[in-house]
């Protein structure tokens, strides 16, 4: 970054430094579709059967009605803050404040339990190097070298993360690349033993499996939408990048539906494969044995691909050290704009001389990160995989808040125009509809001391305990701050329907 002259948006950060390619990487990235594909097949199959492209279409839905709102909002306002922004600008700086904080919490959730997975697969991988050795292998289970290893993951990511956004562009075409061309091969594989038959249990595919009324369990159906928010989680990324790419107010829009519909595309293909291959019977390698479920893909790979299977358990340690990297965007430039705009300390707004990122708040997010999954795993690895169901409730939160001040800000211009019917009203509100019901349904759900792990405290479902901790906590720091800070929370710096303080603004 030095010998050349770096435009720099209102915030500090390097403008125009990314293009649709390379946000549509990161997107992806931050997404994991091999990590998060292999943990959400095998529980899925049990659900719905064959049936389960269908419930990958459902769930697709609320996500790519909600991505049309967010374009919308990027549009007219591109912002790093997303969600902290716009609903300030929507609904008040109260509102916006708790919006950024789902965004926050979910996202330094998921930093500690990418960097769990990138661990477990890492040793995963060297067992495999090393003749299927399972003592390597049971090196993952040992509490103080998994969080050892875990740290040396989140340093890592934190160091690229730190460097200007060229570094991490670089990165993630190499990890992203890697992973989506494993997973295409891993579904032509599939089918060839299919056509060749030597499939464990061939299952021709059919029209039905994409019919979502063969789906007769009500249940399963509001399975697949909450599935969806594990799945397709994570495209909002190329929103808080807009300050740093290039058409800011254009480009990340197209990135994030583009994102979701290469990522809903990869998920279909993948998922048929493995179906024609495997079929969903409970035996075997069928995708409907629950000694499978937790980790379809390495159970499929051997069979699926014979001496390459390592190359699946490469895949998914990539997509989680992938994602865990490209995560930390999105959390490090919303407590920048909060600090921008005052609605955390100064500090957070500083960004770095040299690579014009927000430096000190991603070293924020990677001590929180760290000191959060490093508790969690000492205290139960059932307390931090219930940190992941509890990860739902935070997405509908923010991205349903997120969806209704998309229909409430273009309030007076509904009805300009035929696109503006769909894309600034109908399309976000519907979404933000169904966020709405899912997030109170988890809630309610949760409260079962049988919910998620099946912990529980004093009687209540430990997932709804935190939650609600969660929550708590973002309205007492907001509190805090706007004692500490009134300006924020009296609307100056941040003011309810005010124009953007970005430079190049476009009208809707």
């Amino acid at each position: 970054m030095t010998g050349t002259k770096t435009e720099l948006s209102s915030k500090g950060l390097s403008a125009g430094s990314v293009g649709l390619i390379g946000a549509i990487v990161i997107g992806v990235s931050c997404i994991a579709p091999a990590y998060t594909l292999t943990g959400a097949l095998g529980p899925t199959v049990a659900e719905v059967g064959i049936h389960l492209p269908a419930i990958f279409l459902i769930g697709f839905i609320p996500m790519l009605l909600v991505a049309f709102g967010y374009r919308e909002l990027n549009r007219a306002m591109p912002d790093s803050g997303t969600s902290f922004t716009w609903a300030s600008r929507a609904f008040g700086p109260w509102i916006g404040w708790m919006a950024g904080w789902g965004l926050i919490a979910a996202t330094i959730v998921v930093l500690s339990n990418l960097a769990g997975i990138a661990v477990d697969f890492f040793f995963l991988m060297l067992s495999q190097m090393f003749g299927n050795n399972p003592e390597i292998a049971a090196l993952a289970s040992n509490p103080l070298i998994n969080v050892a290893t875990c740290l040396v993951f989140i340093g890592a990511a934190t160091w690229i993360s730190y460097r200007d956004m060229q570094t991490t562009q670089k990165l993630q075409y190499w990890l992203v690349g890697f992973q989506i061309l494993v997973m295409i091969g891993f579904g032509i594989a599939a089918f060839v033993h299919v056509g060749n038959g030597t499939a464990f249990d061939a299952t021709p595919v059919t029209w039905e499996w994409f019919n979502p009324f063969a789906v007769t369990s009500f249940s399963a159906v509001v399975a697949g939408l909450s599935l969806s928010l594990f799945i397709f989680w994570g495209w909002d990324v190329t929103l808080t990048m807009s300050e740093e790419t290039k058409g800011s107010s254009s480009t990340p829009g197209k990135a994030a539906t583009i994102t979701v519909t290469l990522v809903v595309a990869l998920y279909l293909f993948v998922a048929m494969g493995l179906i024609a291959f495997a079929g969903t019977g409970s035996t075997g390698v069928g995708l409907g044995n629950p000694d499978i479920q937790s980790n379809a893909f390495f159970a499929l790979a051997g069979p699926v691909l014979g001496p390459l299977a390592i190359l699946v358990s490469i895949a998914v340690l990539c997509s989680s050290a992938a994602s865990l990297q490209s995560t930390f965007v999105s959390p490090a430039r919303t407590l920048l704009a909060m600090g921008h705009y005052g609605a955390l300390a100064p500090k957070f707004a500083k960004v770095s001389p040299r690579f014009f990122t927000p430096g000190y708040a991603t070293i924020v997010s990677a001590i929180v990160a760290a000191v959060f999954y490093t508790v969690m795993r000492f205290i139960s690895e059932d307390v931090l995989w219930d940190t992941i169901t509890t990860l739902g409730m935070m997405i509908c939160f923010y991205y349903g808040l997120t969806a209704f001040a998309c229909v409430w800000y273009f309030r007076k211009q509904w009805f300009d125009s035929v696109r503006n019917v769909f894309f600034t009203f109908l399309f976000p509100l519907i979404g933000g509809v169904i966020l709405g019901i899912l997030f109170f349904t988890t809630l309610i759900d949760s409260m079962d001391p049988d919910y998620g792990s099946g912990s529980n405290i004093f009687g209540v479902g430990l997932v709804f305990v935190l939650g609600m901790v969660i929550l708590v906590a973002g309205g007492i720091i907001m509190m805090v701050q706007a004692k500490l800070r009134p300006a924020f929370f009296r609307g100056e710096t941040l003011s309810k329907d005010a124009p953007a303080s970005i430079g190049r603004r476009r009208r809707c």
